[in-house]
């Protein structure tokens, strides 16, 4: 047994005070305990002015790179959190969830940052905003990264992923993070915060840790800092209602309990794939973690006509899963708080397999609720472990009724093989979802399933489920960052951005493709001789594509059309000669053409129209570790050097250095 320390303002330090102990789940022994938590005041301090510049002065595919090299790390030494995850109650695929789910959100956040991001600090939000006739003044939303710390209060059931969830978008993002993981298995969020400062990689300040009670931590938030907290909706009102918090309008994330719900359709029968897929689902996640995750299913609705089969059959894999196949509750108060819960559903449901709990051992148990239209705890009580309640439902709409009354989850699970059915019900229960989760016999195989949130979709959920957002892919990075809109002449835009907006000044001194990643700036540019387009290009074209479509081919038809004066040239025809006309075509630092954005043709070209280009370096990414960058280019086609009839941006990897050749 010894004392876990705190991780702050650049050291590792023993906790002070009377130590509250943590018990293994197992045995019982004491383990570890935690003792006081020191004033926060220097520990937020520190974050803001040493972990916050340090993350910054990186660029976000840098940390991104950070991150992947430090997830690698945590995959070669994970065997040591598997052990010590066992005391928490875990079993090995119950860690799995949590250790190598936690890593992988770590890779999967340093591989879509580094495709998805700007290789800067500054990103712009959307298109610009031309706000005068001449173009002289545009307006343009940015994000850039806050000056604060955020500050993450997580759960007990997920000490490492829940941390590591959180962790990846904010580092990327540029924040640095305070983790306050929940006492009973802050151990284990210890030991993992101890292998990822091993790695030597982590920035100094860019995490700290408290082991213990949060102190006066919310007292010194600024509406620089965030906060984010996952647990129970009661805690979570209280911290969203924290004075501090309002005073200066701390953002803050909710991801609270909830009762998720899972749903039978109404065309599935006993004999049907997709019944014995909604039982295994739900015992599943009746016995994950045994019970203990804010995903899991709490309600189980299914047709009347079926319900008798539904609950034989849950019944029966239920009275097959021993003690030694789940996990235990992760302490003694934790189990007596969810039998104290099962009392309370009692009051309107009736159980139907269970038993009484033993430590911390706390058996499946399914209760039946009769009139779920008409109850309220099965709606209103969480019992946070393996148990689940059975309710039947006449009609699709009494179904989304039921599902509806638990006042806002996470996740629910509609199971059905009829897209009539999903549509019904996806979209009579979306708006009090986070997420909805389709299971069939299809994707039976490749399904995530209904409790497993992923990094690339968000993880949260309005009313009860705490109002907030996690995850989401590239979402979460932007929730990290502030966003700001910017007015200004084209030249202010594109210096602040770093992207070159339409009107700002440009340079066209030699051939963009002629100079390598070092050589060229945003801005450079260069227009075009032109290229009548004739007839003849237009069957030709038509001929060796195999692209007859009338308004090509057809005089009489293409002026019966009411966008076409006549015949007209392809729309690729006009992207195929404008390559044609503004590419070098020797070898230099242009390496690949690897696609087209925001394609649009804004207008018709006829047989003897002269095209043209304007091409312009638009946006310069040069890639962390990699000989090469990517180059986004403005590409606008003219007609007769006039009208623009095709707009869209152009694609390029270049070569960092001039090529020796």
């Amino acid at each position: 047994m010894r004392r876990l320390e705190h991780f702050i303002t650049g050291a590792w330090t023993p906790a002070t005070g009377t130590g509250t102990p943590l018990h293994d789940a197992y045995s019982g022994d004491i383990i570890a305990e935690t003792g006081d938590t020191p004033p926060m005041a220097p520990v937020l301090d520190y974050a803001r002015t040493t972990g916050g510049p340090a993350l910054r002065a990186m660029t976000p595919h840098a940390r991104a790179l950070m991150l992947k090299a430090i997830g690698q790390k945590l995959m070669e030494r994970k065997e040591e959190l598997y052990t010590l995850s066992t005391s928490t109650g875990a079993t090995r695929s119950d860690s799995w969830v949590d250790i190598d789910g936690g890593i992988g959100t770590l890779l999967t956040y340093a591989s879509r940052a580094r495709r998805e991001l700007p290789n800067q600090n500054v990103m712009k939000d959307g298109a610009p905003e031309v706000l005068s006739k001449d173009g002289t003044f545009l307006g343009q939303h940015i994000r850039v990264p806050r000056e604060g710390v955020a500050v993450m209060i997580n759960a007990y059931n997920f000490p490492v992923w829940g941390m590591l969830e959180k962790l990846a978008p904010a580092w990327i993002a540029g924040m640095p993070v305070l983790v306050k993981p929940a006492r009973q298995t802050s151990h284990l969020t210890e030991l993992c915060v101890r292998m990822m400062l091993d790695t030597g990689l982590v920035p100094e300040g860019a995490v700290q840790l408290i082991c213990g009670g949060a102190g006066d931590l919310l007292d010194h938030l600024t509406a620089q800092d965030m906060l984010s907290f996952t647990g129970s909706a009661t805690v979570a009102r209280q911290l969203r209602a924290h004075p501090t918090v309002i005073a200066n309008s701390v953002p803050f994330n909710a991801e609270a309990d909830s009762l998720n719900a899972a749903i039978l359709g109404p065309d599935v029968t006993p004999d049907a794939p997709e019944f014995d897929q909604f039982v295994k689902e739900v015992h599943r996640e009746m016995t994950v973690k045994a019970g203990q995750k804010c995903t899991a299913i709490r309600r189980v609705i299914v047709p009347a006509a079926v319900l008798d089969a539904v609950q034989k059959a849950l019944v029966d894999r239920i009275n097959l899963t021993k003690p030694d196949d789940m996990g235990r509750l992760v302490s003694a108060a934790q189990c007596a708080d969810v039998r104290a819960a099962v009392d309370q559903l009692e009051a309107e449901a009736n159980i139907v397999t269970g038993g009484a709990p033993r430590g911390t051992w706390h058996p499946p148990t399914l209760l039946r609720c009769d009139t779920p239209l008409t109850a309220k705890a099965p709606h209103e009580v969480e019992a946070f472990g393996p148990v689940a309640t059975l309710m039947p439902y006449g009609t699709g709409a009494e179904a989304i009724q039921i599902a509806n009354k638990g006042g806002g989850s996470l996740v629910a699970s509609v199971f059905t093989d009829d897209p009539d059915v999903a549509r019904e019900i996806g979209l009579g229960i979306a708006r009090l979802n986070g997420r909805i989760h389709f299971g069939n016999r299809a994707s039976a195989k490749s399904s995530t399933g209904h409790g497993s949130p992923l990094p690339v979709l968000i993880h949260g959920g309005p009313g009860r489920a705490g109002g907030g957002e996690e995850l989401g892919g590239m979402r979460a990075v932007h929730h990290h960052m502030h966003r700001v809109a910017i007015q200004g002449t084209p030249d202010q835009i594109t210096a602040v951005t770093g992207v070159w907006a339409p009107g700002a000044a440009t340079r066209d001194d030699r051939h963009p493709f002629l100079k390598s990643l070092a050589e060229l700036e945003v801005g450079d540019t260069i227009r075009t001789a032109s290229r009548v387009v004739t007839l003849d290009d237009i069957e030709h074209f038509a001929n060796f594509t195999g692209d007859t479509f009338y308004a090509h081919m057809d005089e009489d038809a293409a002026k019966r059309n009411p966008f076409f004066p006549g015949r007209v040239a392809h729309g690729y025809l006009i992207v195929s000669f404008a390559a044609g006309l503004f590419v070098e075509p020797s070898e230099g630092p242009v390496l690949a053409n690897y696609g087209l954005d925001s394609l649009r043709f804004m207008a018709p070209v006829s047989p003897g129209d002269a095209l043209s280009v304007i091409l312009t370096a638009k946006e310069i990414t040069p890639r962390e570790g990699e000989p090469h960058g990517e180059v986004r280019w403005d590409c606008t086609v003219l007609r007769d050097g006039e009208a623009v009839v095709a707009q869209y941006d152009v694609l390029t990897l270049l070569a960092k250095e001039p090529r020796e050749l």
